[in-house]
């Protein structure tokens, strides 16, 4: 069965309106609310919108499938601006618990969206890209965020698949030692010694296992509370102190800077906006 898909007008000056918000990117870009990051880095994503086969026009040419994606550090959108059968996202590297090395991991990753995880993306970005402007824009940042975690799902399954393919021991060994932390993230003790230790292995070579993914332990322990923190907040059930130390951040003024450097709002501002978009 053909699907029947009108292609997304890219988001330029000419048919867009001249107020952009805070944090939104422009140009040809598909515009979400994102919160204003510290850095500039962004991992760039196309998606082919049509029921048709298109070319992918970069430094290697590349032939798209209908909902077929193609994710990269860098797009040129002067070579894609005008091509309306493409719409085209760029996500702040900061929501995605990525690195810039990922980014160079991925240069010019090909997904076909015929199926799995791929396609679920690819479907919700379309459909995003339907949406009109102003619509996208006062869903608030709740629409940014819940993008840029699809967005990591798929991120991760591609980095997670490259990583089985070229040492699976030590892809093993780390998503069980992943699994650990995520089992015990409540606890306040948890560091790289105690993990090493419950998976006889020496602090240095869990140094190494995290370091190959461009990242640290601490980082990634920071990072799974600090989801963990943002995920029980939508709630409004306790105070913001009550839950970061509940998911071992004992300083709530530490935990609130943290929050705010990943996310751009602070965890209250983050309470208030889940709230309103209600």
């Amino acid at each position: 069965m053909t699907r029947s898909i009108t292609p997304a007008m890219p988001e330029t000056p000419g048919n867009a309106p001249s107020a952009t918000a805070p944090g939104n990117d422009s140009g040809p870009f598909i515009n979400l609310p994102w919160p204003t990051a510290d850095d500039d880095e962004h991992l760039y994503l196309a998606v082919n919108v049509s029921d048709e086969t298109v070319l992918f026009p970069h430094d290697s040419l590349l032939w798209l499938e209908p909902g077929d994606i193609v994710i990269g550090g860098a797009f040129r959108p002067d070579l894609l601006s005008r091509r309306e059968n493409l719409a085209l996202f760029r996500v702040p590297l900061c929501l995605l618990d990525a690195s810039a090395a990922d980014l160079h991991e991925l240069s010019h990753t090909h997904l076909s969206g015929r199926s799995g995880l791929t396609s679920l993306v690819s479907q919700f970005l379309t459909a995003l890209a339907r949406t009109p402007r102003h619509q996208r824009l006062t869903g608030g940042r709740r629409l940014a965020l819940n993008t840029a975690d699809l967005v990591a799902l798929l991120v991760g399954d591609v980095l997670q698949t490259r990583g089985r393919r070229s040492a699976p021991g030590a892809h093993e060994m780390l998503t069980r030692i992943q699994q650990h932390i995520q089992d015990n993230l409540m606890d306040p003790d948890l560091a790289p010694e105690s993990i090493a230790r419950a998976h006889h292995i020496s602090v240095r070579y869990l140094h190494k296992l995290f370091q190959s993914g461009g990242t640290t332990v601490s980082a990634w322990i920071r990072q799974r509370r600090l989801d963990a923190c943002r995920a029980e907040l939508r709630g409004r059930r306790r105070t913001v102190a009550a839950v970061a130390n509940s998911w071992g951040f004992a300083s709530p003024s530490h935990f609130s800077r943290l929050f705010r450097q990943t996310y751009g709002i602070t965890p209250k501002e983050w309470q208030a906006t889940v709230s309103s978009d209600v």
